[in-house]
C-alpha cells in the first residue's frame, strides 16, 4: 500500500513550533491506519489533511544521530538580497579570501622549508596560520558559490561540517593567541631558561592541548546541536552556519545550548583574553625595568607583532 505524505491546515494561529512538531507527529500516526478520514480534531483544532505525495520523499533515518532533524536542507540567506550586488561581492570576497589564503600560505610554506625558522615561536604561527586557512576555506567558498549561482541551499550534513570546522578554528585560534603569548612571556622574562623551558617536547605538548582543547568546545556544541529537531523553517538568516541562527530554527528547547555557549565564551573568549594580557602585564613591566634602550626596543620588536595581531582580533 502506497504511503501517504499529508499536509495540515490550522485554524488556529499563534501555535509555536514544538506544538507544531507534536501535531505533525499525531498525523503520521495517525495516517497509518485512517488513511482515508480527511479531517481530525486535536486538542480542540480542526486540522484538515490533504494527500499530497508518497511518505518515502520524506522518509527519515532514525539510526544516525545527525538525522535526528526532519530539515534535510538549509537555506542560507546570505550577504545581500539585491541581485545587482551579488557581482560586485563576489569579486570583493574573493579577492580577499585569495589574499589571506595565499598569504597564510606563504607562510606556512616558508616556515616548513626554512630550517632556521623551526623554532618553538615559529611552530606556533605556522599551527595559527593552518587554522586560519581552514576556517576561511570553511566558510568563504560556499559564501561565494551563494553569490555566484542561484543555490543558496546547504545538506544538513554540510551545515553540521562547516559548523564543526569553524567551531574547531575559532577555538584553536584563541588558544593559540595564549600559547604564543606564554612563549613570549618565557622568551622576555626568562631568557636564560627558554631553550630549557620551550623545548621541542613542551611546543609539541602545548599544540596537543591546543588541538584537544578545540575538538572539546566543537564536537561539545555539535553534539548538542545534533539533538535539537528541526522540523520548521530552515532559511538561515546569516551567510554561512553558525550557531544563534542555527538554534532559532530549532523546533526543541535551546536552553541547555545557550548555556553552553556563554560558558564557552567565558572559559574560552574571556579565560585565553585575560592570560595573554597577564602574560603581557608581565613582558611589559619586565621591558620597562631594561636600563638599556637599544635591549628594550629588541625585547620589545620580539613580542610587537603578535601583541598587534592580539589586538586586532579581540578589538575587531
Amino acid at each position: 500500500m502506497e504511503d501517504i505524505a499529508w499536509k495540515t491546515k490550522l485554524h488556529h494561529k499563534g501555535i509555536p513550533a514544538t506544538m507544531l512538531c507534536q501535531i505533525n507527529t499525531q498525523i503520521t500516526s495517525f495516517t497509518h491506519t485512517h488513511t482515508h478520514t480527511h479531517t481530525q480534531s486535536y486538542n480542540g483544532i480542526q486540522i484538515y489533511l490533504i494527500p499530497t505525495c508518497s511518505l518515502s520523499a520524506m522518509s527519515f533515518n532514525h539510526q544516525s544521530n545527525m538525522n535526528n532533524s526532519i530539515v534535510t536542507e538549509l537555506m542560507i540567506l546570505g550577504l545581500s538580497q539585491n541581485p545587482e550586488l551579488q557581482g560586485d561581492l563576489f569579486i570583493v570576497f574573493l579577492l580577499i579570501y585569495l589574499v589571506a589564503f595565499l598569504g597564510k600560505f606563504i607562510i606556512v610554506i616558508a616556515i616548513i622549508y626554512n630550517i632556521t625558522l623551526h623554532t618553538p615561536m615559529y611552530v606556533l604561527l605556522l599551527s595559527l596560520a593552518i587554522v586560519d586557512i581552514i576556517c576561511t576555506t570553511s566558510i568563504i567558498p560556499k559564501m561565494l558559490e551563494t553569490m555566484l549561482t542561484s543555490g543558496r541551499t546547504i545538506s544538513y550534513r554540510g551545515c553540521m561540517s562547516q559548523l564543526f570546522f569553524f567551531m574547531w578554528s575559532l577555538g584553536a585560534g584563541m588558544v593559540l593567541f595564549t600559547t604564543m603569548a606564554y612563549d613570549r612571556y618565557v622568551a622576555i622574562c626568562f631568557p636564560l631558561h627558554y631553550s630549557t623551558v620551550m623545548n621541542h617536547h613542551m611546543c609539541m605538548a602545548l599544540l596537543s592541548i591546543v588541538m584537544a582543547i578545540a575538538v572539546t568546545n566543537s564536537w561539545l556544541h555539535i553534539g548538542l546541536i545534533l539533538k535539537l529537531t528541526f522540523c520548521g523553517p530552515n532559511t538561515i538568516d546569516h551567510f554561512f552556519c553558525e550557531i544563534p541562527p542555527m538554534l532559532s530554527l530549532s523546533c526543541s528547547p535551546v536552553k541547555i545550548n545557550e548555556v553552553m555557549v556563554y560558558i564557552a565564551d567565558i572559559t574560552l573568549a574571556v579565560g585565553d583574553f585575560t592570560l595573554t594580557c597577564i602574560s603581557y602585564a608581565f613582558i611589559i613591566a619586565t621591558i620597562l625595568r631594561i636600563r638599556t634602550a637599544a635591549v628594550k626596543r629588541k625585547a620589545f620588536s620580539t613580542c610587537s607583532s603578535h601583541l598587534i595581531v592580539v589586538s586586532l582580533y579581540y578589538c575587531l
